[in-house]
């Protein structure tokens, strides 16, 4: 598989209270198109962090990251905005719906934002929400939906300008485990049509899911294994 993301001695320090945070310390990473990968460790570890660099919300101190060869971290503003909307799909663990739109207009808000037109974002909404299980959901507001409906309007509104990449920050936090196993099922068939995958959690159930497991530890990667179909380690 070809190289979609790569990260090149990320670092991200920050002051809190007076004193130095290294929130991210050295980390290399790639990420291949189609892949899926599950980052885990500790609270305060850095996953977070590190996630908001890959998905350039936020920069790093120092290094580098490049999305299909393109060096992101030294865009402006404005482009990173651009891109992070047409390349990136973002799920978050408090979903971040807008809770004056019905699901289907926040599913086509990042769409409106890119400029499709109304006809098209329409037809590309009502698509999403079969996707994802909710055709008969779309013209009720997020107050009038289950956590797990909220979080599938929010993967839906994710892939909503068909991006090559998703990262998912504790997106089965909110859950229960029922529901979580289903947004984890639905993660797994949205790998399986080839959208790429990064997950932070802390869910055994959604980390074993992936295909990669990355361990972090004060702010580095310590350790990666591959996982086999199963979620056990491969060779």
């Amino acid at each position: 598989m070809s190289a979609l993301l790569t990260a090149r001695d990320l670092y991200r320090d920050y002051a809190l209270d007076g004193t130095a945070v290294h929130a991210v310390h050295g980390v290399s990473l790639d990420v291949a198109a189609g892949e899926y990968v599950a980052i885990v460790g500790p609270s305060g570890c850095g996953k977070s962090s590190l996630l908001n660099l890959l998905g350039a919300i936020d920069r790093p101190t120092a290094g580098t990251v490049s999305f299909q060869g393109r060096d992101v971290s030294a865009l402006g503003d404005r482009a990173l905005t651009r891109f992070r909307l047409l390349h990136i799909g973002f799920v978050f663990q408090r979903f971040y719906l807008m809770p004056i739109l019905t699901a289907r207009e926040n599913v086509e808000l990042p769409m409106a934002e890119a400029g499709m037109s109304r006809p098209d974002r329409e037809q590309r909404g009502d698509e999403l929400l079969r996707y994802v299980g909710l055709q008969a959901r779309g013209r009720h507001r997020p107050t009038q939906l289950s956590g797990g409906e909220q979080q599938r309007v929010a993967i839906a509104r994710a892939l909503a300008n068909r991006p090559a990449l998703v990262l998912a920050d504790e997106p089965t936090g909110e859950l229960d485990a029922r529901t979580g196993a289903e947004i984890i099922a639905l993660f797994e068939r949205l790998n399986a049509d080839g959208t790429a995958l990064v997950v932070v959690t802390h869910d055994e159930e959604l980390a074993h899911a992936a295909r990669r497991l990355i361990h972090m530890r004060d702010g580095a990667i310590i350790t990666q294994e591959v996982l086999a179909p199963n979620g056990s380690s491969g060779a």
